[in-house]
């Protein structure tokens, strides 16, 4: 019990472990500013185009909705929609962040994958061996990451289209949608933030996957505190570049020392 309890309050605190870390390694600011830029473009459009189509589907989405009977003609009736407009709004302001960390990860890449190498020397001592930088060890890698974005988008789609119809039943079915929604979000980011040293490894996508799950609780405390801070409009300019560190620093503290210790599949 009381491991599980320090793992829930040990991966919600990387975020702040990422932040004094950054700040004793000033040296590495120049991977945090060029990605910052790329984020602030990216999340300009993102949330005006975004967010004026998602509040026009809440008020659709409430418009439309068939309450239960015992609520209609009621006081309850008007806070019933009040409180569904607020959760789908939180829902929307996550997707909308979730959308923003997932493009921000990628635009920001090179800058992360350098910023995790240099954490993971510091705090290891060593680098797994590369490969041969050769024009098939490049295509070899453009191949992995689209089958990696690819096993993604199929994980999101199988998982996301069955929690959107669910969100549509009532009386809780908005309540079990939020919920699965935010959890495949937290997922889905978490798999990017742990992505740097795992692919260094060569691990499949199958692999990161495990690795996510016997790392629970801490993995778990750890995305949904990294979903929360790049879904904060303006704030997440710079969370996203603070959660990637906080990533690496997660696996070479707790991912690492137990990696040899997890039954794996094989690798791509």
């Amino acid at each position: 019990m009381f491991k599980f309890l320090g793992g829930l309050v040990s991966g919600a605190t990387y975020p702040l472990r990422a932040i004094a870390l950054l700040c004793q390694n000033r040296q590495w600011q120049h991977y945090i500013l060029i990605p910052v830029i790329l984020n602030f473009f990216l999340g300009v459009t993102l949330y005006l185009g975004l967010l004026v189509l998602g509040v026009q589907g809440i008020d659709a989405v409430i418009l439309n909705l068939s309450l239960p009977s015992w609520a209609n003609g009621g006081i309850t009736l008007p806070i019933l929609e009040w409180l569904l407009r607020i959760l789908l709004g939180i829902l929307l302001l996550l997707t909308t962040g979730f959308l923003l960390g997932q493009f921000g990860v990628i635009l920001g890449a090179p800058w992360y994958g350098k910023l995790s190498e240099q954490l993971e020397l510091q705090r290891l001592g060593q680098l797994p061996p590369e490969e041969p930088g050769m024009a098939g060890g490049i295509l070899r890698n453009v191949q992995r990451s689209l089958l990696y974005e690819s096993k993604k988008l199929v994980l999101l789609i199988t998982l996301g289209i069955p929690l959107f119809a669910i969100s549509f039943l009532p009386p809780i079915g908005s309540l079990i949608g939020s919920i699965g929604g935010i959890s495949l979000s937290a997922t889905l980011l978490c798999l990017d933030l742990f992505d740097a040293p795992l692919e260094r490894r060569r691990l499949s996508f199958q692999n990161k996957l495990q690795v996510i799950r016997h790392n629970l609780p801490a993995s778990a405390t750890f995305a949904l505190v990294s979903l929360l801070l790049v879904s904060i409009p303006i704030l997440n300019l710079v969370t996203i570049p603070l959660c990637v560190t906080a990533g690496t620093l997660f696996f070479c503290d707790r991912i690492y020392p137990r990696l040899n210790t997890v039954k794996l599949d094989k690798k791509d």
